[in-house]
């Protein structure tokens, strides 16, 4: 009953923070003022003149994907480079040397695509400054690129005959100036205060009160404590959907989750964004009955697949219920299954985490996914397969929504006979192609590349398990690489070049892939005249187009998936 009673009050917190915050982001993109500004504005002018744009002019979509893509790939090069060199460059107290080629090329491409995939562990192979500059920073860029391309999408829903939708370098400055930074500043001063770590002191030794033995059978007496700079990337990875982590383990470290309210805190941040973009696409399409049809879609389904992952843990293991171990829920005990789990957040908190995490586009973990039941982690794995939409990435997850929305509007015409339309724009046949790119590419992309893996050594290698749940790990694998989200099973093994160089590949396409399409709809929409509303138009802000949005977002990912989620989860569920 605290379980749920926890969780409630994080829906009601997440709900009363959302909506003000999606307003304060319409405004700032529509070109109003904000009360920001006042103290921001003399900087972000500094910032054009500095880089020579001119904020007035507009950009067709072709010449602002053009600017998206150059971009991230100087970031993608630039992290890249300081992994290479970190070894000569300051602010690395460890002395870490150059990252391998392979996972620096891995890591390059996850954190500009907003993956933040790690295959490595933090405290152990980048120095502080290629934590900074290079991973944190892109947390900030990569967040507000995917912000920026929701923004031009809805301008082209919004606008009537126009062949501009915006301008990129505009649109990513204000994201990272008026919202990123100072929501990042502000959680991270809260979570140094919960005792998240925040300092550029090298790591620390402490003596063990009773001395031990490692796995050579050598003994130890004294424990090395990584330190870091910590909280100020904690509080964008989270607030920025992108996952990873300071440290190995995420927040199941003490270090970068000590406290409860850490914990509710560094929870809040990962669905925050998400939800106020729907207030916020309301409101700059003049209905804001459009962005609580499409929250509600959001809340309905994360909601189901909350409750069976909450449901699945607490019954525990059936194989261990046959031994005579009591796992029920007593004063005494949690119950359910705790593998894998901090105690001091529990089976509910966990879970939470877990489906908030891949339910967005975030990864980070609170707990170790591979340790749930085959149902427990079928809900997270599930949630990344229907394409990262449910809340999604900060952007990316409601410019999914949309082009399943598209697609869920096309297919009610059809069966009434009707031209397709959607907020007064007619959606025909480019917009229909464009969006069947963005919701089939991340499916083609996760079975083929999982099927490559099971089929080669190379790829078995990265199973850590024998049988169905083998297939899991790397099932979950390239679901998580192939949908931005970034989260693992914590127990594949990425340590071969395979993994490395596939995994960049599904980075890549699952993001500019979907990106580019996404914007063709953006500027073909915006050339368009809103027609009239008329007796046979579908409304899209009712019910009734809450329930066939959510049809088809579940049948996509079924049709999809569910012969590949037979042959892991499904049939280890059914084997215990």
């Amino acid at each position: 009953m605290i379980g749920w009673l926890q969780i409630m009050l994080y829906l009601a917190a997440l709900l009363l923070l959302a909506w003000p915050l999606g307003l304060y982001m319409a405004r700032l993109y529509q070109g109003e003022r904000v009360w920001l500004g006042r103290w921001l504005r003399p900087l972000e002018n500094g910032f054009y003149r500095l880089a020579g744009v001119n904020p007035e002019a507009e950009m067709g979509w072709r010449a602002y994907a053009m600017a998206l893509l150059v971009f991230n790939g100087l970031g993608l090069l630039v992290v890249f480079l300081l992994q290479r060199l970190q070894g000569w460059l300051p602010l690395n107290p460890q002395g870490f040397t150059a990252v391998p080629t392979p996972l620096a090329f891995n890591t390059a491409v996850s954190f500009a695509s907003n993956t933040n995939w790690q295959f490595y562990g933090g405290e152990t192979t980048m120095s502080y400054l290629t934590q900074m500059m290079g991973l944190s920073v892109q947390n900030f860029l990569s967040a507000a690129t995917g912000m920026a391309v929701l923004v031009a999408l809805i301008r082209g829903l919004a606008r009537q005959r126009a062949n501009e939708i915006g301008n990129f370098w505009v649109d990513l400055t204000r994201t990272v100036l008026y919202i990123l930074l100072p929501l990042a500043l502000l959680l991270a001063l809260l979570l140094v205060s919960q005792g998240v770590v925040q300092t550029f002191l090298p790591e620390q030794t402490a003596v063990l009160r009773d001395s031990t033995t490692n796995t050579d059978g050598q003994a130890v007496s004294v424990q090395t404590i990584a330190l870091g700079p910590a909280a100020s990337q904690i509080a964008i990875k989270q607030l920025g959907t992108n996952g990873g982590g300071f440290f190995n383990v995420n927040s199941a470290h003490p270090f970068e989750n000590p406290t409860p309210l850490s914990n509710f805190l560094e929870l809040l941040a990962i669905l925050l964004i998400p939800a106020a973009l729907c207030a916020t696409f309301g409101e700059m399409v003049g209905d804001r009955r459009q962005g609580v049809a499409l929250l509600a879609v959001m809340l309905i389904v994360f909601v189901g697949f909350l409750g069976t992952a909450v449901w699945a843990e607490q019954s525990g293991n059936p194989r261990l219920a046959a031994l005579g171990i009591d796992q029920t829920a007593s004063a005494a005990q949690s119950g359910g299954n705790m593998e894998g789990k901090e105690a001091r957040f529990g089976i509910a908190n966990s879970a939470l985490w877990a489906t908030a995490t891949t339910a967005a586009s975030n990864g980070s973990v609170n707990s170790m996914h591979d340790s749930y039941t085959p149902l427990g982690g079928l809900a997270p794995l599930l949630l990344m397969q229907l394409g990262e939409v449910i809340f999604g990435g900060v952007g990316s997850g409601l410019y999914g929504l949309l082009a399943f929305a598209i697609a869920a509007v096309f297919v009610a015409g059809l069966m009434v006979g009707r031209t397709p339309e959607y907020l007064g724009k007619k959606i025909e046949t480019f917009e229909m192609k464009m969006a069947t790119l963005v919701i089939l590419i991340p499916p083609l992309v996760v079975l083929l590349l999982t099927a490559v893996a099971v089929s080669l050594p190379a790829g078995q290698s990265g199973a850590t398990n024998p049988g169905p749940h083998g297939f899991s790990q790397i099932l979950y694998a390239f679901s998580s690489m192939g949908n931005n989200n970034g989260s693992a099973f914590a127990g594949i093994n990425g340590s071969h070049p395979f993994y490395a160089y596939s995994g960049a590949l599904a980075m890549v396409i699952a993001r500019y892939w979907l990106i580019l399409p996404i914007l063709a709809i953006a500027g073909s929409l915006a050339a368009k005249q809103k027609i009239p509303t008329g007796a046979g138009t579908l409304p899209t802000h009712t019910p009734l187009f809450v329930v066939w949005l959510i049809v088809i977002i579940i049948v996509v990912g079924a049709l999809s998936f569910l012969p590949a989620l037979a042959l892991g989860p499904i049939v280890e569920q059914l084997l215990l």
